[in-house]
């Protein structure tokens, strides 16, 4: 995978608004394309040197409801690393995260996604390559994760957990876990890995608590 510096990164990128779906640098993210703007900006992407498109989270409007048409100012950008067409038109990719990024402003044009100006110095550090954790508890981080998986049902294969890069494990559980779009915003914005490992710490622990509460007394 190429490195990039930040002279390397354009000044205009498509943006994809996926509510609920994190991308983070150097993680992979799949994805199903099938909407038809959504299909020419993946057509488009391709063409470029850089096959770039931006993820980002609509923001909450009243009631809780996502407001398609406002964003939050943080994203991420991943290149399209794999690709394949299925046969009723659809296309099957994996973006691999490259940097976070700061909109600036929207972008005016004919395509029928959206584009947008975007500023990506307060993010240098995503492409310096792995991030450590220095205070990462294995031991006590994979019991917690246990615990949460049972609590909400999920399964998993342990002797990878164990065994794969801390820097991988916290922002695949950063992407994978089912955290709602603000919390998932959290998990992306962490100024460092050790923040989003807090973080994420602190949004399994609330998870089970809350399903602690939801139990009935017999």
């Amino acid at each position: 995978m190429k490195r990039y510096n930040l002279a390397d990164l354009p000044g205009v990128i498509p943006i994809f608004p996926l509510s609920g779906v994190l991308l983070l640098p150097r993680a992979r993210l799949p994805l199903n394309i099938f909407e038809p703007r959504y299909l020419a900006m993946l057509e488009d992407a391709l063409k470029t040197p850089e096959r770039f498109i931006g993820m980002i989270q609509p923001m909450e409007g009243p009631g809780g409801k996502r407001d398609a048409t406002r964003l939050h100012q943080i994203g991420c950008v991943g290149r399209v690393t794999s690709f394949s067409e299925t046969e009723d038109g659809r296309y099957i990719i994996s973006l691999t995260g490259i940097s976070r990024f700061r909109i600036l402003s929207e972008e005016d044009g004919f395509t029928p996604y959206r584009r947008a100006a975007v500023d990506w110095s307060s993010f240098e550090r995503d492409l310096r390559g792995e991030e450590t954790d220095p205070a990462f508890n294995r031991d006590g981080f994979l019991d917690l994760l246990r615990r949460y998986f049972t609590s909400v049902g999920i399964s998993s294969d342990w002797d990878s957990l164990k065994d794969a890069d801390t820097e991988l494990l916290i922002n695949t559980l950063s992407m994978l876990c089912p955290f709602d779009g603000e919390d998932k915003q959290a998990l992306l914005e962490a100024p460092s890995l050790s923040t989003r490992r807090e973080t994420l710490v602190t949004l399994m622990e609330f998870a089970m608590r809350a399903g602690d509460e939801d139990t009935p007394i017999q």
